[in-house]
């Protein structure tokens, strides 16, 4: 890709509204504008126009007047892509749109690639690897928590963080090799005690971000809630209960429910994707089977799983169904006990406990009394710090993996008194892992290709 002409797209979303925006980029922005815009006020120069300013006009081209718009300069390098910026305000007609397009086209631009425009920007230095990934993570948010998240990355939450780790390594490293070039002297510049308090500081952290891979996964693409329980306890009623319309089928046959059934629902801010499961029960069904399996892989991959059970069961029989779902579940995800039917049975309801639960909710799924449940569900996700730096990038997740294992080896190396060099060759593997992440290590073009080619055109 010629990253050195100027490009063009259009940057709102497809489709008529009553404004869109046509954007150009690059060293010609301003000269192709100026061919193609025409001015309300006389004795008007796009040259000498400062940057963030704006003018009213037309665009033109051979068969006459597009549109009137409004044109906005922005110069580099304080442009969103470094470069020479150009944006047209235009009415959202999808025929003036193409035409425009078409017309800077056949004026010197050419089409943008997807993602193009944040590609100029991070090759242009005005954000990093990460920091521009964060863009289309903003672009995607669905709810309060991944915008916040997301925006979070974007202003350089996990860029400051990760360069700090690097500077601390990068200092370290220079002494460490400085050994290398007096190894006859036989001295040490770097304090190997020190060293090692600061492999554990760094390693701490770096944990810390990779355990909130979990948390970051659940607020990008949906905290998993799996409703797991018995044949005919309530599951399916549960899911439209929550969804507000029949999403699921609900009869009084057990075993209607044979494959997962999964829906998506914005609760104050978070997206949540609710599973309805199959029934868990003995049976000689083959496809009723298949289906109980699928429902114990929905458990193992939930953040959340909400066990059913009838009010009328037992203390005993819901203990003893608890502790075989736990052993099935991830180690940070969280338990829900939901006793169904309690407007059947409100008295005597058992109570019980286990190591994973996060509380015991009554209700009654038909009549639609769920808003214990609701309220349960939703602070287990707002005690989470939404505001810390959260990785939910599976790329930065894999990088910081391959960190850690270097730091791993690098601390074990420390504690042998392992040669100098070979112990300098797994700190710089950590920090190029580190650096990958930022982008601030020479990045290969494939990697760099398939970042931005799922970006939306235009931005």
């Amino acid at each position: 890709m010629d990253f050195s002409d100027t490009i063009c797209a259009i940057s709102t979303a497809p489709g008529s509204g009553a404004i869109a925006l046509v954007r150009l980029s690059g060293p010609d922005a301003l000269a192709v504008a100026g061919r193609v815009f025409n001015a309300k006020r006389k004795k008007f120069n796009i040259a000498a126009m400062p940057s963030h300013t704006a003018a009213f006009g037309t665009i033109s081209n051979p068969s006459g007047i597009i549109d009137e718009v409004v044109m906005t300069v922005f110069r580099g390098p304080h442009s969103f892509t470094g470069e020479d910026v150009i944006e047209f305000g235009c009415h959202g007609s999808q025929y003036i749109q193409q035409q425009i397009l078409q017309t800077l086209i056949a004026n010197g631009a050419r089409m943008a690639a997807p993602g193009e425009f944040t590609q100029r920007a991070f090759l242009n230095g005005k954000m990093d690897l990460s920091q521009a990934e964060a863009v289309a993570d903003l672009i995607a948010s669905t709810g309060a928590a991944s915008h916040r998240v997301a925006l979070n990355q974007m202003r350089g939450g996990i860029s400051t963080e990760l360069a700090h780790l690097r500077d601390e390594l990068l200092k370290t490293i220079s002494l460490v090799e400085l050994e290398l070039d007096f190894s006859e002297e036989d001295v040490e510049f770097a304090d190997r005690t020190e060293l090692n308090t600061l492999l554990n500081n760094i390693g701490a952290e770096i944990d810390r971000l990779i355990k909130s891979f979990s948390l970051g996964n659940a607020i990008k693409n949906g905290v998993p809630v799996a409703i797991i329980g018995e044949p005919n306890v309530g599951k399916s009623t549960l899911l439209n209960a929550i969804l507000k319309e029949d999403r699921a089928i609900v009869s009084d046959i057990a075993g209607t429910t044979r494959d997962a059934i999964e829906d998506t629902i914005n609760i104050d801010g978070i997206t949540y994707r609710f599973i309805d499961t199959a029934g868990i029960r003995q049976t000689t069904d083959t496809i009723e089977n298949l289906g109980i399996e699928k429902t114990f892989e929905k458990i193992s991959r939930a953040a959340i799983v909400i066990a059913m059970f009838d009010a009328a069961d037992s203390a005993e029989k819901i203990t003893t169904s608890l502790g075989e779902t736990e052993a099935r579940m991830a180690d940070d995800a969280a338990l829900i006990v939901v006793l169904n039917k309690c407007d059947l049975h409100s008295a005597n309801l058992p109570t019980v406990s286990s190591p994973k639960m996060l509380g015991q909710v009554s209700i009654s799924a038909k009549n639609g009394n769920i808003d214990s449940l609701i309220t349960l569900l939703t602070s287990k996700m707002h005690q989470r710090n939404t505001d810390d730096v959260i990785i939910t990038n599976a790329r930065h997740y894999n990088a910081l993996l391959l960190a850690r294992e270097a730091l791993n080896r690098a601390t074990i190396k420390l504690n042998n008194n392992t040669e100098t060099d070979l112990l300098a060759i797994d700190i710089h593997d950590v920090i190029d892992n580190l650096g990958s992440i930022l982008g601030s290590e020479i990045t290969p073009d494939e990697v760099l290709g398939n970042i931005f080619s799922h970006f939306c055109i235009g931005k």
